[in-house]
């Protein structure tokens, strides 16, 4: 045991330090969670609709909330919170990578918000003018319904002209454009910010107003950054016959990505190095956030969509495993990890210290115990990574590291095979842990269970290790 960790001390102990350093990564995980109070008050929003008007079709067929008074008003209030936050998520991180990057240079972090936030506009899908022959006379009345509806449509006889250019395609603005943006978005943001720090700026006079005297210093790089990605959209867009980069971004890289997060090997690779990570004192979670937000993040955010607006006739989870079926969704998403793996904080530990009370005799265990059960509860277990410590502790090692694959795969495969539904709600991490899986899948009750049955096998690795632990004295070493 100790030449192994004379071995990860020596190997991968200096990986994790440079990976939580690197600036990139660092801006990048800054930038999901600046998107954070959006994201959250949409996935609130969802979350209530879910409530109110999905949960009580699974008791009433009849059921429809759009019908009832008040409830139809609430469910209309939590679309609007919706446009303005999970269906435009694509815009709003495209502005927090720009800005997170930009400070990272050390640059005027508002400009590079704006640089990124427009280089992403750039090359998202504008609808087209449109017109048809429909081969028919369209009746007067439904013609000019239909003029004077301001949708971009006209009639005229037979003729059907549709001119809604202007029009942002909304599959581009949502969580589909992420990769896009980690990609273009990075590459204006570091043009900019490498001419700003080279000085290649305009200069004003002493006397002109900081304010003023910094955006004009930002113009040039910004113009400059933003000319490089315009002719990459218009090269891109000459040699594939008029597709746009967002669109083989994603099918090419972004699909991809996606469709291999949800194999369980990936699964288990992502989890064993936040386990070793958080083993030698570096925040496992931080250090992975660009893996688990950029990739399982996207994921979960697509599935919120998905439950919002329906798929295939089908609202609430029942759109999302239809969209699962035609890979437009996903089993597995980044409230997975929360929902059947880190109930109490990464590892489970929760169920450690239930273990430690039940079956310590070590005071030292005890006390540590009895103080961090509180925070535990809302998934906070720095007290008991740092104070038993599970840090650097032989004893913890091997169930600190195990119990989270297996509860992993748990959650994995009754997802998978229908045991319960697919998480489709962005749920606060500091909600306690049964009523967490409760709320992400959308209310399933069936989610509290699979956690459950998390906790007790994850008790059950811990317990051997406990007991084991009250044979060394925290002073002289074992007896």
């Amino acid at each position: 045991m100790d030449a192994l960790t004379a071995w990860m001390e020596r190997y991968i102990l200096p990986i994790a330090a440079k990976i939580g350093a690197q600036k990139h990564l660092v801006a990048l995980r800054d930038a999901f969670i600046g998107t954070m109070p959006a994201t959250m008050a949409g996935s609130i929003a969802v979350m209530i609709n879910a409530i109110i008007r999905d949960l009580p079709t699974q008791f009433n067929p009849s059921y429809d909330g759009n019908t009832i008074p008040v409830i139809k008003q609430i469910i209309g209030v939590n679309g609007f919170v919706w446009n303005g936050t999970l269906a435009i998520a694509g815009l709003i991180f495209a502005f927090s990578w720009g800005f997170n990057l930009a400070r990272a240079y050390r640059v005027n972090d508002l400009a590079g918000g704006i640089v990124s936030l427009a280089a992403f506009i750039q090359g998202i899908a504008f609808a087209p003018n449109l017109s048809a022959d429909l081969g028919v006379n369209v009746p007067s009345n439904i013609a000019d319904a239909i003029n004077n509806a301001g949708i971009g449509a006209t009639i005229a006889g037979s003729n059907l002209s549709v001119g809604p250019w202007g029009y942002l395609k909304l599959d581009h603005l949502n969580a589909n454009g992420y990769f896009t943006i980690m990609i273009i978005g990075a590459l204006a943001t570091i043009i900019y910010s490498k001419l700003m720090l080279a000085n290649i700026t305009i200069k004003m006079p002493e006397q002109v107003p900081p304010a003023v005297s910094t955006a004009f210093a930002a113009i040039l790089p910004a113009s400059i950054a933003l000319y490089v990605v315009a002719i990459i959209n218009y090269v891109v867009g000459l040699v594939t016959d008029g597709q746009l980069l967002i669109d083989l971004i994603q099918k090419y890289i972004a699909e991809p990505f996606l469709g291999l997060s949800q194999g369980f090997g990936a699964l288990v690779l992502v989890q064993l190095f936040i386990q070793i990570f958080w083993f030698f004192g570096i925040h496992g979670t931080n250090v992975m956030a660009p893996v688990l937000e950029g990739i399982w993040g996207q994921a979960q955010l697509i599935n919120i969509n998905i439950f919002q607006e329906g798929y295939n006739g089908k609202t609430g989870a029942a759109a999302v495993i239809d969209a699962i079926q035609d890979g437009k969704a996903y089993y597995w998403v980044r409230g997975s990890f929360d929902a059947y793996t880190m109930f109490g904080g990464s590892g489970g530990t929760i169920v450690l210290l239930i273990a430690i009370l039940l079956f310590a005799k070590r005071a030292d265990y005890l006390t540590v115990a009895k103080l961090s059960i509180g925070p535990g509860i809302f998934n906070i277990n720095e007290p008991v990574m740092f104070g038993l410590p599970i840090v650097l502790n032989p004893i913890m090692f091997i169930p600190f590291i195990v119990a989270p694959l297996v509860t992993t795969g748990i959650g994995y495969f009754a997802t998978i095979m229908g045991w319960v539904n697919p998480v489709s709600q962005a749920v606060v991490w500091v909600v306690p842990p049964v009523l967490l899986s409760f709320l992400a899948t959308g209310a399933d009750w069936r989610a509290p269970i699979v956690t459950i049955v998390c906790m007790i096998v994850a008790f059950l690795i811990f317990t051997p290790f406990v007991i084991a632990a009250n044979k060394i004295d925290p002073g002289l070493g074992e007896d």
